[in-house]
């Protein structure tokens, strides 16, 4: 019997978890965990990256991520989720590829200043910061996963962790394997004002909101700036909402929406009340699954993911330690 391939990804506990979330993630998650053996991860080191300054909600974060990825449908039954930083050998695997990953490799990275630049009132200058990269390659190898699901955004981070292990394998022997990116269908979801979907930003629909709370948030939404009066006819290729209409509404919706926005036939309002109805049809099952695990320990399930994943890390570090002379 030929055993499953590892699958290994993590979420950032920094604000409740968001449709870019579950485009860019959640979704393969839940398809993976089908034929793959899975390892998801809330990486709260990660949250210290940008958050140490203010910390205080990454604790009830931790719980608000663990329950919508339950409700999203990532099953522990099949799945191991756990907590990052109850896995103490990520922590001494990092400080051993530290010695020797070149600190130019980490500067490359396009994300490095791209975040610095968008998020300019935060102080990012660390060493956590710039290191984070080389931390997602040990979250990766510590279970020596071969297969990472990412958006195209985090490709970079991918080609970097492969490097990094060619390195380790070059050094002390072939041991790990070089994980290959599972690019997610959909690229980047745009947020509410146009930008990249993020909680760094503030632009996000929760995967919890409530279906008012999801009208409230998309009716003011950015749309096509052409479109200054109902009269005026649009580009949908130019709008964020209609970004959105690629990702939730049917391609017979999707091709009303063109012919009634280039004609200005309908307005934006009209457009969005389709989204908004597609967009919490998608999301009540999982508001359903949600409240369900609302009431269970469902920490159980963390401190179950927790031991298996510490299992398999301790081999890791002790195999890596020989090979290391350590």
């Amino acid at each position: 019997m030929n055993q499953k391939k590892i699958v290994m990804s993590g979420v950032r506990p920094t604000g409740l978890p968001h449709l870019g979330n579950w485009a860019g993630a959640f979704k393969n998650w839940v398809d993976l965990q089908e034929d793959y053996q899975c390892y998801y991860s809330i990486v709260d080191w990660h949250a210290l990256t940008s958050e140490y300054q203010n910390t205080k909600n990454i604790r009830p974060d931790v719980r608000n991520v663990l329950l919508d990825m339950l409700g999203v449908g990532i099953d522990p039954e099949r799945s191991v989720v756990f907590l990052q930083s109850e896995i103490k050998e990520i922590a001494e695997l990092f400080l051993l590829f530290a010695m020797f990953t070149p600190l130019g490799w980490l500067e490359r990275v396009p994300t490095f200043k791209e975040q610095q630049k968008e998020l300019k009132e935060k102080d990012l200058n660390t060493i956590g910061f710039l290191g984070y990269p080389l931390l997602q390659t040990i979250d990766i190898i510590i279970v020596r996963a071969n297969i990472v699901p990412v958006g195209e955004d985090q490709v970079s981070h991918l080609e970097l962790a492969r490097e990094i292990v060619r390195r380790f394998n070059n050094l002390y022997g072939n041991y790990f394997p070089e994980p290959i990116e599972f690019l997610t269908p959909i690229p980047k979801l745009p947020g509410l004002d146009g930008r990249k979907m993020s909680k760094s930003y503030d632009n996000t629909i929760c995967l919890s909101d409530s279906a008012e709370t999801v009208d409230k948030k998309i009716r003011p939404m950015k749309t096509d700036t052409r479109r200054m009066r109902r009269s005026d006819p649009g580009v949908p290729d130019d709008c964020p909402a209609f970004d959105f209409h690629k990702c939730f509404s049917s391609e017979e919706e999707r091709k009303e929406i063109v012919a009634g926005c280039t004609t200005a036939s309908i307005g934006c309002i009209d457009c969005k009340k389709i989204l908004i109805k597609n967009l919490n049809n998608l999301l009540d099952p999982f508001r359903e699954r949600r409240k369900k695990y609302e009431s269970m320990p469902v920490e159980d399930i963390l401190e179950s993911g927790i031991k298996k994943t510490r299992e398999v890390a301790k081999q890791t570090i002790a195999e890596a330690r020989e090979l290391m002379k350590i």
